[in-house]
């Protein structure tokens, strides 16, 4: 391994074993290609265990990274996310178009972004916020079938080039470990 005080460590690779170098450093994230390759996203629009939204719910909330339960929401940690403490607010009825959701739906899903963003700033400490909602495939859903919104935390100078450049990000903790902060802060409902 070489060290270069403009980019830091690099790795020299034989011509013969990879190719003629050709000046690229390489940043490997290979557990990109879960969700490249469809990983956990439904083979069909049903409802059930095929959906990873209509699955979460019935796992532990460890396992399934849940930070907090509603009546008719509930909030989960994306598995891929954009930003540390990327959080999704999804009902627990299978249901793809924002204006198929009851009141009380719309309601909860409401109450539990805004409880995100207030659990968020006090264990992040965030600058803003991307709130969204994909509807339908062509808009960029990944899981089209079952509505869901992000909350997705941002800080001053969090892009950089990978995910312009190689299309990944550099998260610094573990989701465990990001459920298990937000979780911890969550408020007892009622309280």
């Amino acid at each position: 391994m070489k060290y270069d005080d403009a980019h830091g460590p690099t790795v020299e690779v034989p011509g013969d074993f990879a190719g003629d170098p050709d000046g690229y450093q390489r940043l490997w994230t290979p557990h990109r290609m879960a969700y490249i390759g469809g990983v956990d996203k439904p083979t069909d629009d049903l409802p059930g265990p095929g959906c990873p939204f209509c699955r979460a719910p019935g796992l532990p909330d460890e396992q399934g990274l849940v930070v907090a339960r509603g009546e008719a929401a509930y909030v989960v940690l994306n598995l891929y996310p954009y930003n540390s403490g990327h959080l999704l607010v999804c009902p627990y009825r299978h249901v793809s178009d924002f204006t198929d959701l009851t009141a009380a739906e719309t309601a909860e899903v409401t109450e539990l972004t805004q409880q995100a963003m207030r659990v968020i700033r006090t264990v992040m400490a965030p600058q803003g916020f991307n709130l969204g909602m994909n509807q339908g495939e062509v808009a960029g859903a990944g899981i089209a079938a079952h509505l869901h919104q992000h909350v997705v935390p941002r800080w001053r100078g969090d892009s950089n080039f990978l995910p312009i450049v190689a299309r990944s990000r550099a998260l610094p903790e573990l989701l465990a470990d990001t459920r298990a902060r937000l979780a911890a802060a969550w408020p007892v409902r009622g309280e």
